[in-house]
């Protein structure tokens, strides 16, 4: 019987950080959890299709934009259920133990967040988000997730989209819970300006809960 797991990265010019989270996820690989590994590019130029390919990760490529990337990824994908990381988010210990006990207990799943950075910003930032996703069931693609290829089709799957794809799908998935296992994700977008970057990303959401266009949305954002 195939592992029943399978794990989707999008990409763009990831070199730097995605072979942390890849020997990250060779515990699963290991253990018998993860059926493949996806990475869905948008066209990068740097070495970041090798990296892959030396893990033996499928790749798929097409245009820039997460929420086309994890569509293809998850079109793509083989298992029952899907872990979709952003390839500067890696699991941290305990992770494949979580992971399965998510599956056991069925609806959709999200890592605890953590930055990979000390001082009291990133513990703030974090505990904001963390403490969101469990009051209001809103977690973003930073903290992973881990959804059934059920609940998955029955949402419609990621919209393509260039921003906003994880709130969109989460929105629109059973409420997801936190699992038993954390997640440290990159702080450099944040760093020497995280409580402008944190109001502007807040303004964003509330503009696409109010139906804001994603791709206004994702030129503001490009230019932060």
């Amino acid at each position: 019987m195939r592992a029943r797991l399978s794990i989707v990265i999008p990409t763009l010019n990831a070199e730097a950080t995605l072979p942390a989270v890849l020997i990250a996820l060779m515990e699963g690989v290991e253990a018998g959890l993860v059926r493949e590994l996806i990475v869905t590019d948008g066209g990068s130029r740097d070495a970041t299709r090798a990296i892959a390919e030396e893990v033996g990760a499928i790749w798929i490529t097409g245009d820039a934009g997460r929420g086309g990337q994890l569509a293809r990824g998850c079109a793509k994908a083989g298992g029952d259920w899907m872990l979709v990381l952003h390839a500067d988010s890696v699991p941290g210990p305990g992770w494949v133990e979580a992971v399965e006990r998510g599956m056991l207990r069925g609806g959709p799943g999200y890592f605890r967040l953590r930055f990979a950075a000390r001082g009291l910003p990133p513990r703030l930032t974090a505990g904001w988000a963390n403490l969101r996703s469990a009051l209001f069931g809103l977690s973003f693609g930073d903290q992973g997730l881990l959804v059934s290829r059920a609940d998955y089709t029955a949402a419609g799957g990621y919209p393509d989209v260039p921003l906003m794809e994880d709130m969109a799908l989460v929105r629109a998935l059973p409420r997801p819970r936190p699992l038993d296992a954390w997640v440290e994700t990159s702080w450099t977008r944040y760093r020497g300006r995280w409580l402008a970057q944190g109001s502007r990303n807040l303004i964003r959401q509330a503009r696409f809960l109010a139906g804001a266009d994603p791709a206004k949305l994702a030129r503001g954002y490009r230019t932060d």
